[in-house]
């Protein structure tokens, strides 16, 4: 079952999809920023709770800090020093994360009302089309964000993109989840397992030096289940930098066009498991360090920092200027094309 509802805000009609399916389950996407803004999953018991951090008023997604829920871009993520160069061209992106560019800009497409291309049975596919120049990336982009919501909890995200002129494009859905429930407080206590055995270093800017590193013997190693609070506090550069995690794991054995389970969430005390997989290559982990001061919540208070971790399966940062990296360019008659399923089970 389908159902939508309307409310304004500075940007235009914001519109809110609701996707119940035939446990009653349900999901409700918002055609602001293509974003997820409610999860309602059962647990262990069958009660079901909102697992998705996010606001009680639709238009206080517009400029938050924490991206809550939504599809940044055109570049998610960081570009050092804003710094990008297509074709031997330069372009200089916004600056507004420390010295570097971040989610394409404060008016990125996280930031902007999408075109609600269709909304049918459990299926809502958004549409954005960026203009050659907007935020100083080159060619108009389209893209297009496709939602479904599935009998067995699990919503799958379809990602696409195309251009008429080389570009760079970085795609990923910014989520909050929290399975004890969106103001259940500190995730911290959540168990995390990570397909991935290296992760990227960066500097104090959150930029990456360049290398993967193995994850053995330090806190960045989640390839066995353990609290996200476990080492959070550990005296480690990447732990520092980003007052908690807030960094890039390569995952393992990754295949173009291939997906396959990159992180698996639990929560003991209500049974509820969240299986994300993807054909992405890497996956940003970021334990929602800097969450207090967000706009007040679903239920009328702001979250504190650690109140929910993001699992943003995507490129990697900063690849413009890393020629290891799996590239990130996009070129005119080629689709980009990324998917990211969020599977919701009890144990």
């Amino acid at each position: 079952m389908l159902t939508t509802a309307k409310y304004p805000s500075p940007k235009g009609e914001i519109t809110l999809v609701t996707i119940t399916n035939a446990s009653g389950a349900s999901v409700v996407l918002s055609n602001l920023g293509a974003g997820i803004v409610e999860v309602n999953v059962p647990d262990r018991d069958g009660k079901l709770a909102d697992v998705v951090l996010g606001y009680a008023n639709p238009a206080d997604y517009i400029a938050d800090g924490p991206c809550a829920g939504k599809v940044p871009g055109r570049y998610a993520n960081r570009i050092a020093k804003g710094d990008l160069k297509v074709d031997g061209k330069a372009y200089q992106l916004e600056i507004n994360n420390g010295p570097n560019a971040l989610h394409g800009g404060s008016e990125g497409f996280h930031n902007q009302i999408w075109t609600i291309v269709s909304a049918e049975g459990n299926t809502v596919v958004m549409e954005y089309k960026a203009a050659d120049g907007e935020a100083n990336y080159p060619g108009n982009l389209t893209a297009r964000a496709t939602y479904r919501w599935t009998d067995a909890n699990e919503l799958e995200l379809t990602l696409e993109a195309t251009t008429d002129a080389a570009t760079v494009v970085n795609l990923t859905n910014h989520a909050y989840w929290n399975l004890a429930g969106h103001n259940a407080g500190s995730v911290l206590g959540e168990k995390l397992q990570l397909n991935a055995s290296q992760y990227l270093p960066t500097d104090n800017t959150l930029i990456p030096e360049g290398v993967l590193v193995p994850v053995a013997g330090s806190p960045m190693d989640f390839t066995s289940a353990k609290a996200l609070g476990d080492e959070i506090k550990v005296e480690f550069p990447a732990l520092v930098y980003g007052k908690g995690y807030d960094n890039c794991w390569a995952v393992d054995n990754y295949t173009p066009g291939k997906v396959q389970t990159v992180a698996v969430l639990t929560d003991d005390a209500t049974g509820r498991c969240l299986t994300v997989d993807s054909d992405q290559p890497g996956v940003q982990i970021y334990t929602g360090n800097w969450l207090a001061g967000c706009p007040a919540n679903k239920a009328g208070r702001v979250y504190d920092d650690y109140d929910g971790v993001a699992i943003e399966c995507q490129d990697f940062p900063d690849a413009p200027h890393n020629t290891g990296f799996p590239s990130t360019e996009l070129r005119p008659g080629e689709k980009y094309c990324r998917h990211i399923n969020f599977k919701f089970t009890v144990y």
